[in-house]
Order: C-alpha cells, then structure tokens, then sequence
C-alpha cells in the first residue's frame, strides 16, 4: 500500500482461500504501509508516513509518531487487519479524526448454514453494541454499532502524557463461502465528526466487491 495521501482509488486483498475482495477508498486517506520485505523497510516507510502526516513537526515528533504507528502492527497481525488507514479533516470548525481498518479471519465452526445470523447472535450475546443484519451488494453482513475506551499516545496530546478518551465505532463483518470473515470497522474519536464519517464508510461498504479466482463476480449466500 502506498504511505501518501491517496484520491478515490480501489483497494484490493486476497486471502488464502482465493476469494479477492475489492473496495473503494474515498480520497484524503493516509495509508499505513503493509507490503514491507523487513523491519527496516517498514521503519523506513512509516518515517515516511509520518512526514506526511505531520509536515510541520520537528523529526523527533515525526520519529515519536512513526514508532507509534510501529507499535500498532502485532495488535494489526493478530487481528487479521491488511488494510489501515485514517483521515483528518474539519467539521464545524473541529478537527476529527477516523480510521478504517480492513482484516480477514477465521469464521467459527459453528456457524452453520446461517453464517450472518450466528455472528449477530454471539455478538448481541458478548454485548459489543447495537446489533444489525444487513444485505450488502456483496451478500448478507452484520453491523455493530458502539463505543470502546482506547488512548492517545503522549506525544500527540498537548500534555504530552497519554490521555484516555473514547471511540466510536462501526463494525461490519461479511462471512465469506471459504469459512473466514471479512471485518471493516471505522473508529473516530471526536464525535462531531461521527455523522460524517459514518456516511463515508458506509459508501466503503457499500462498494464492497469479492471475485474468484477467475475474476469472476461472487455474492454471498443468504
């Protein structure tokens, strides 16, 4: 993926069972790097990343902010995410905030013949949020809607101490005929920028494509 600040592009992955899966990104998303031959490639990339993203800070800023976004990639692999990004942008005169991260992973044996109503009942069970089922151009999702406490890191908060704050999120999970789950969630921090950036994602979403391995077009059952 590249690290710049990317137009309206389509976005692709592929998992191990040969389902591609193509979305839409909206322009103005910086992309975190996820195709690096070794740690120093990849240290080398998100410096990168980090003078784009903070064009006017000294390097040791840009040094602390690529180290923080490094810090991200074991939570990345054990999630199953291969796509990251984020977007800045000002609404009603406030600067917000949102990330899109894209993961494929294993679907529960248990799912059965009913793979979307099975995630939806754990999750309504687990209490994660407000719970929905949805048909997507793409085959039948789940949609969750809800609130997480996570932190921003010290060295970009004014008090340069970690501050606790809360994300909002929308999660959306696809079962897909290969027995794994394709999972796109949206999280932003300042809720002024919530209706936004949920009206974003949900054109992400709804741009969702998957192809065999011919090329040709695949719905989900359901």
């Amino acid at each position: 993926m590249t690290t710049d600040t990317v137009d309206e592009a389509q976005r692709s992955l592929t998992g191990s069972s040969g389902i591609e899966v193509r979305w839409i990104m909206p322009e103005g998303f910086l992309e975190l790097p996820f195709e690096a031959d070794d740690l120093d490639e990849l240290a080398e990339q998100l410096i990168q990343l980090a003078e784009k993203a903070l064009p006017g800070a000294d390097e040791e800023v840009q040094l602390q902010y690529a180290a923080m976004c490094a810090a991200n990639y074991d939570e990345f692999i054990e999630a199953g995410v291969q796509y990251a990004g984020y977007v800045t942008t000002e609404v009603d005169g406030v600067r917000c905030t949102a990330t899109v991260n894209v993961s494929l992973m294993d679907l529960d044996d248990r799912a059965g013949n009913n793979p979307a109503g099975f995630i939806a009942t754990t999750m309504r069970h687990l209490g994660l949020g407000q719970i929905g089922e949805v048909q997507l151009p793409c085959g039948p999702a789940v949609t969750c809607v809800g609130n997480r406490p996570s932190s921003i890191d010290g060295s970009l908060t004014q008090s340069g101490q970690d501050e606790s704050i809360w994300t909002s999120f929308i999660q959306i999970q696809i079962p897909l005929i290969n027995g794994t789950v394709l999972l796109l969630e949206m999280g932003t921090p300042t809720v002024e920028g919530w209706e936004v950036f949920s009206a974003m994602f949900a054109g992400i979403v709804k741009s969702v494509r998957l192809f065999d391995d011919h090329g040709s077009l695949l719905v989900m059952p359901g």
